[in-house]
C-alpha cells in the first residue's frame, strides 16, 4: 500500500505566489456565494464565503487565507451587495479568525485530516461566534452559522478536506 503525502505551504508576502493564490482563492470565494445565492437563503445555509478562505489558509498559509480572508468579502459587498453591508464586521472577525486558525494549525500538524479540520471550523465557529455576539449583542445572530448553516459546515470539512487532500495537494 503506498501512502501520499499532501503538501502545505506556508507562504510570505515577498513571494508573488502568496499573492497568485490568494487571487485564486478570492475570485473562488466571489463565485461560490453567487451560485450559492440562487438558492433561497443559499448564503445563510452553505456559508460559502468561508470555503476558499479554509482552502487558501490551510494549503498555502495563513498570510495567504488572511488576504483572502479580508478581501473576498469586501469585493463581494462592493460588487454584488452581499454580504450587505451591516454583515461585513462579523464576517470580518469569523474570515480573520479561520484565516489564522487554519493556517496555523496546518503549519503546526502539517497534514489535512478530518478531525483537524473539524477542530478549525468549530474553532472559528466558536471564536467567531463570540465575536458576532460582541458586536450584535445577539446570541441568536451569533448562533445563526450553526443552526441554519450545518450543510456549510459539512461542506467546509468534506469539500475543503477533498480538495486539500485530492486536487492541489502537490
Amino acid at each position: 500500500m503506498t501512502t501520499s503525502t499532501v503538501n502545505l505551504y506556508t507562504l510570505n508576502y515577498t513571494e508573488s505566489k502568496t499573492y497568485v493564490w490568494a487571487a485564486a482563492f478570492i475570485l473562488g470565494n466571489i463565485a461560490l456565494p453567487q451560485l450559492f445565492h440562487l438558492i433561497p437563503q443559499g448564503g445563510m445555509i452553505f456559508l460559502p464565503i468561508y470555503f476558499f478562505t479554509l482552502i487558501g489558509a490551510y494549503k498555502f498559509g495563513w498570510k495567504v487565507g488572511l488576504l483572502t480572508a479580508v478581501l473576498s468579502p469586501l469585493i463581494n459587498s462592493a460588487l454584488f451587495g452581499m454580504p450587505a453591508t451591516a454583515m461585513i464586521p462579523a464576517i470580518l472577525i469569523k474570515s480573520v479568525v479561520l484565516a489564522l486558525i487554519a493556517g496555523l494549525v496546518a503549519q503546526r500538524f502539517q497534514k489535512a485530516t478530518l478531525p483537524l479540520l473539524i477542530a478549525v471550523i468549530l474553532g472559528y465557529q466558536f471564536v467567531g461566534g463570540l465575536g458576532e455576539w460582541a458586536i450584535t449583542g445577539s446570541l441568536e445572530a451569533a448562533l445563526q452559522d450553526i443552526r441554519l448553516g450545518l450543510p456549510g459546515i459539512l461542506l467546509q470539512i468534506f469539500g475543503c478536506y477533498l480538495l486539500i487532500n485530492y486536487v492541489i495537494r502537490k
